[in-house]
């Protein structure tokens, strides 16, 4: 299994518009952060992508991504939604060509159409009841006339769920707001990935205990209402002890060379966009 960080920055990004902070005018890449997602790969080579940010697109050229066989979404706020509707080529790359008349609509002269396939996508049931809400236009079927519209099979992520050899759990976590992590196994090696948070409960907590990999929220060193801290971060990743942690979801209070500087001697480690695990 390979996981990769496409963004490991706050809801706003960072840089943030019109600043000129130290971090944001960085010319370290490891400073530049995208919203919040990411991407893993089944040892079987099946994929699924964890939440769609505004940055989706970018992302996915970038790190050459091409297949997208499922997707897992946390919650529906906009930092981890508002990429929703480019789900849509990967239902074009997912689908077949069925023949049709060229003057039929949307065939363009082509003698056949893409027929595309509907992406599964696993949240808790209060957030597909968001997302339909937000994306009113969302269906299984797509759109008529050539249209394009993402095609969606949600599936309520309650259960344990598989996307080919990688099993996957959904871990309810606080955060003000309905959300969750994920808890990706395959082939007896481990992930948990929190991107959200502010508190875990103790049942969740032995849920996670002893994964290979935890990535997990740290906002920033001072408290923040609706996201972990440094301390309250590094409480829990004591609490879990996984073999190596990542902090994701970083504000523009320290540099990447800073966070390293303030994690050395541990196991942890600001991740970094385009960084890849392999376990």
């Amino acid at each position: 299994m390979t996981f990769r960080f496409l963004g490991t920055g706050t809801s706003v990004g960072v840089p943030q518009i019109g600043c000129d902070c130290p971090v944001c005018t960085s010319r370290d890449p490891r400073d530049k952060r995208r919203r919040c997602g990411a991407f893993a790969t089944a040892s079987s080579g099946q994929t699924l992508l964890i939440d769609t940010p505004p940055e989706l697109r970018l992302a996915c050229v970038e790190y050459g991504i091409r297949r997208v066989d499922a997707l897992a979404i946390t919650h529906a706020h906009m930092d981890h939604i508002a990429g929703f509707d480019d789900v849509r080529r990967f239902n074009t790359i997912n689908g077949r060509k069925v023949p049709c008349d060229p003057s039929a609509p949307g065939a363009n002269g082509r003698t056949f159409r893409v027929e595309g396939k509907p992406m599964p996508c696993h949240a808790l049931p209060e957030t597909i009841e968001q997302l339909h809400r937000i994306f009113p236009y969302i269906s299984a079927k797509g759109g008529e006339n050539g249209l394009f519209r993402p095609q969606i099979d949600f599936i309520d992520n309650t259960a344990p769920f598989s996307t080919g050899s990688m099993n996957v759990e959904a871990v309810r976590v606080e955060h003000g707001f309905p959300c969750c992590g994920y808890i990706l196994r395959d082939g007896g090696a481990s992930l948990a990935y929190i991107s959200d948070c502010h508190a875990i409960g103790d049942e969740e907590i032995e849920r996670l205990r002893g994964v290979d990999v935890l990535a997990i929220n740290c906002l920033r060193v001072r408290e923040h209402p609706t996201h972990l801290s440094l301390e309250r971060s590094l409480g829990y990743i004591r609490r879990i002890a996984p073999k190596k942690a990542y902090i994701v979801h970083m504000c523009h209070d320290f540099s990447h060379a800073q966070w390293q500087e303030m994690l050395a001697g541990t196991n942890v480690e600001p991740a970094y966009d385009g960084l890849e695990v392999k376990l």
